[in-house]
């Protein structure tokens, strides 16, 4: 036990996993409370242009996710991750002059340069054979920040925007420089020894063995993406939620997904059984998004809801877990930059689906395809080959 803790829990990962907190944190505060708000009450920008700058960060997000995965395996994680940071910064710092649309884009669209070299370096750490207990780790964290930053944004909302900008720009400044202690070597421990055209050579023969792998990366990212925009209006419209009780719903799915992610995460290391984990968390997701579309009573929700933090939870590390074992030991930034990238092309189009889909027919109906879609997934993974799920980083 001593020497998981001080593999899981060493001062390297422990200064990783706080940076990371910080960052999530100012990313879930500003994306879904500060900057709507911010944009409207004290800019005066129309909704439109506020949702333009937010689809802008996680555009600058996904995209830059496969060029900071080559930085990374060039330059070391302390540059790589300051510099990142620093752009971050300057990103908050342009927000209270961005009266001009261009420009509150643009500021929302710096932002989104930061996020994502500490999620690949934390990516990269994931090794050995309790990955999933190591990923179940990191998503806790994520889930942590994330979902803490708009409660405390919201708080400070109701008293002071400026008191919540400066507020955000402590943390940001705080982020950026407990980089400084980051380790200067590269996230591979050598420098490359391959060409970039050998190097993506390799990556494409790895994206060809994982090819099986790549419908699941798009579509798992995309059904949540699709959940976004219709969820709060589905809440209060279908389910005659008010905002407490629907605060109340994601506090359920949320603390469940947070507590059981590690030790789920440990239960699929120790059993290696990451297929069934993979087919059991994508078919009760389905199953519970179906159910959640029959509009059942409020208490029913809860416990749904709950089932599917718990479903996630048992997705999320052994799936991160088979994804690396896809990445080439000496271009893991590269690669886990790659395979992000991937899975950032559903998060970007499951917003404008799922809109899409409400606007023709409706929210229920979004549920339902989520739900199918989730469940096709799972079953399709049943028939998904055992080899798939072994440790290929021996050849290559």
């Amino acid at each position: 036990m001593t020497v998981i803790k001080s593999r899981l829990f060493g001062r390297e990962i422990i200064l990783f996993s706080v940076i990371l907190l910080f960052v999530e944190f100012i990313r879930g505060a500003a994306l879904i409370s500060f900057l709507p708000i911010y944009g409207e009450k004290s800019l005066g920008l129309s909704l439109d242009i506020i949702g333009i700058a937010i689809t802008a960060h996680y555009l600058t997000d996904t995209v830059l996710k496969m060029f900071i995965g080559y930085l990374l395996d060039r330059f070391s994680i302390r540059f790589v991750v300051h510099i990142g940071l620093l752009f971050s910064i300057a990103g908050i710092v342009l927000i209270p002059f961005a009266h001009q649309p261009w420009l509150f884009i643009a500021a929302s669209a710096l932002y989104g340069v930061g996020i994502s070299p500490i999620w690949i370096v934390c990516l990269t750490r994931v090794t050995g054979d309790r990955r999933a207990m190591q990923m179940g780790f990191f998503y806790t964290i994520w889930f942590i920040g994330i979902g803490a930053g708009p409660i405390v944004s919201n708080l400070l909302l109701d008293h002071s925007r400026t008191a919540t900008y400066y507020m955000l720009l402590a943390v940001a400044a705080l982020s950026w420089l407990l980089a400084l202690f980051l380790s200067n070597g590269r996230v591979s421990g050598t420098a490359p020894s391959l060409p970039v055209s050998e190097q993506f050579a390799v990556l494409k023969e790895r994206l060809r063995h994982m090819r099986l792998l790549l419908p699941g990366m798009v579509l798992q990212t995309m059904g949540a993406g699709m959940l976004v925009p219709i969820l709060p209006s589905f809440a209060e419209d279908k389910l005659g939620m008010n905002g407490a009780q629907y605060s109340l719903l994601l506090l359920a799915g949320g603390v469940c997904t947070i507590v059981s992610l590690m030790p789920l995460g440990r239960l699929s290391d120790m059993l290696g059984g990451k297929k069934w984990f993979l087919v059991l968390g994508f078919v009760l997701i389905g199953a519970g998004l179906y159910l959640l579309s029959l509009a059942p009573p409020m208490w029913v929700c809860i416990l749904l809801t709950g089932v599917l933090g718990i479903s996630y939870a048992t997705l999320l590390p052994a799936w991160n877990a088979l994804l690396a074992n896809y990445v080439p030991p000496k271009q893991q930034g590269l690669g886990w930059g790659i395979f992000s990238t991937v899975e950032g092309v559903g998060g970007m189009i499951g917003p404008v689906v799922g809109g899409t889909l409400a606007l023709w027919q409706s929210q229920t109906e979004v549920l339902l395809y989520c739900g199918i879609m989730y469940a096709a997934i799972g079953f399709f993974y049943i028939w998904f080959p055992f080899r798939a799920f072994h440790d290929h980083k021996t050849h290559g």
